[in-house]
């Protein structure tokens, strides 16, 4: 078997985008699935949550050659917009201008485009095959099982890489051959996914000012499009994310225990009653929640880790496969397609040492794929309290002035996560460093007038040094 006759178990977002990186250096590539394909059964909703494209995810499609086909299905964020208990919204930019934006976009829309682009390259994809064994000897043996066709297949290759997910049948098979040291710490919060639908469609009776008056002008999204939507509540939240025909995937966090929570809130009238209190201005906007919120069920947040990745040569773990995180800092995809991009080098270069590429692999992704999970837990914290915080808002505005005062030096860390590909773990590290200062200058102070800028100069230029931010 030829080490360029590669299979990969799972075709979404990182399986697809790492077949077409792989079949585009000329590899053979199999891709096995468990779902139906996407494209003739349609994509399930209700579990997902929708994404944020990123320049890290960006930076993968450019490699693939798909930046204009998938942007067309992309709508911009330029910030957080941040719906208080009163009524009032403000709008927190996430960069400095529109040259620093994230984008929304389906994952079911995304993971079809994917699948077409790796079709295309070449590789060959396999649906409705769900693993069911493997054997890692010389090579590997693995057994799918069709379950429409209730029969099984055997494959035989030279190594196999997992894209399959958080919950991957390759990690527990691998596993079972030599243990991975794994471990899932539960967030203690769940989500339901809802939706705010099309104007052109939209069924409400009543609808608040603003939202009725843009369908009078004829517009397609009930609040504004260009910016990724949050009703902080302190220990849990509801966001909204703009999709391209002008409907929003409107996701509610709550924690599993407690009031509110999971527990408490059960039932469609329940639902009802936790949005009258707590998301008011949103109900009117969301005229199927009760539907909604019966049909879906409760998604699961967690945060996977593992002390292996890869078995020698014979096989290797990616994406959420190796390193699952909780989706509060936009970044799980954009991870994935960045391990993609990384694996797929070493491969074109290294594929006669299976063995030593994918430890080389596991050595790189390690450290930042523990960093961006640490950074996301901490960003939900953000999300759902510090954003109506004055402290926060103020450390906030402070680092804006002194990235503005020192470009190159300080740069926020969501600026260093989000806009450039700077490794996640340096992102971090410095991140800590910045944060301290903020913390020691804002200190005691309300506004930003209050703080001795001259101070926070000769801060900056001693602790940080000058870094390319691009």
């Amino acid at each position: 078997m030829n080490a360029r006759g590669t299979t990969i178990v799972g075709g979404g977002l990182v399986g697809a985008l790492l077949a077409t990186l792989l079949a585009q250096r000329g590899f053979e590539v199999d891709v096995f699935e468990r779902r139906p394909d996407p494209r003739k059964a349609g994509y399930a909703g209700g579990r997902s949550i929708n994404l944020a494209l990123a320049e890290r995810g960006l930076h993968g499609l450019r490699l693939a050659g798909l930046t204009d086909e998938i942007m067309r299905l992309a709508v911009m964020m330029r910030g957080r917009m941040v719906h208080h208990r009163d009524g009032r919204t403000e709008l927190l930019r996430y960069g400095r201008d529109d040259s620093e934006v994230i984008w929304s976009i389906s994952r079911g829309r995304l993971n079809i485009a994917l699948i077409d682009a790796a079709e295309r390259a070449g590789a060959r994809f396999h649906f409705d095959r769900r693993l069911v064994g493997a054997a890692f000897g010389d090579g590997v043996a693995l057994r799918f099982h069709d379950d429409v066709a209730d029969s099984t297949h055997e494959h035989a290759c030279a190594y196999v890489l997992g894209a399959d997910g958080a919950g991957s049948a390759l990690r527990a098979a691998m596993n079972a051959q030599r243990a991975l040291g794994e471990r899932i710490e539960e967030l203690g919060h769940g989500y339901k996914e809802l939706e705010i639908p099309a104007l052109p469609d939209f069924p409400a009776a009543s609808l608040p000012p603003d939202t009725a008056a843009a369908l009078a002008r004829g517009e397609r999204f009930a609040i504004e499009r260009n910016a990724l939507h949050i009703w902080p509540r302190g220990g849990y939240m509801c966001i909204a994310l703009p999709n391209a025909e002008g409907s929003f995937t409107v996701t509610l966090f709550l924690p599993n225990a407690g009031d509110p929570s999971f527990a408490t809130v059960a039932t469609p009238a329940a639902a009802r009653a936790l949005f009258e209190r707590d998301f008011a201005d949103v109900l009117p906007l969301i005229p199927e929640l009760e539907q909604d919120f019966g049909a879906n069920p409760v998604g699961v947040l967690s945060t996977l880790y593992l002390d292996r990745w890869h078995l020698d040569g014979r096989a290797l773990l990616l994406g959420d496969a190796a390193h699952a995180i909780v989706p509060f800092h936009g970044q799980g995809m954009n991870c994935g397609f960045e391990d993609a991009v990384e694996l797929a080098g070493l491969l074109g270069e290294h594929d006669g040492d299976l063995a030593w590429t994918f430890a080389e692999f596991e050595r790189r992704r390690r450290p930042n794929a523990e960093a961006i999970a640490t950074m996301a837990l901490e960003n939900y914290v953000e999300m759902r309290d510090s954003v109506a915080d004055a402290g926060f808002l103020l450390r906030r505005e402070l680092g804006r002035v002194l990235a503005e005062r020192h470009p190159g030096r300080f740069v926020p860390r969501y600026s260093m996560v989000t806009f450039t590909r700077m490794p996640y773990a340096q992102a971090f590290a410095r991140g800590a460093i910045q944060d301290a200062l903020l913390h020691e200058l804002a200190a005691g102070r309300e506004r930003i007038d209050d703080v001795d800028l001259g101070q926070a100069d000769a801060q900056v230029r001693e602790r940080l040094t000058p870094l390319d931010a691009s």
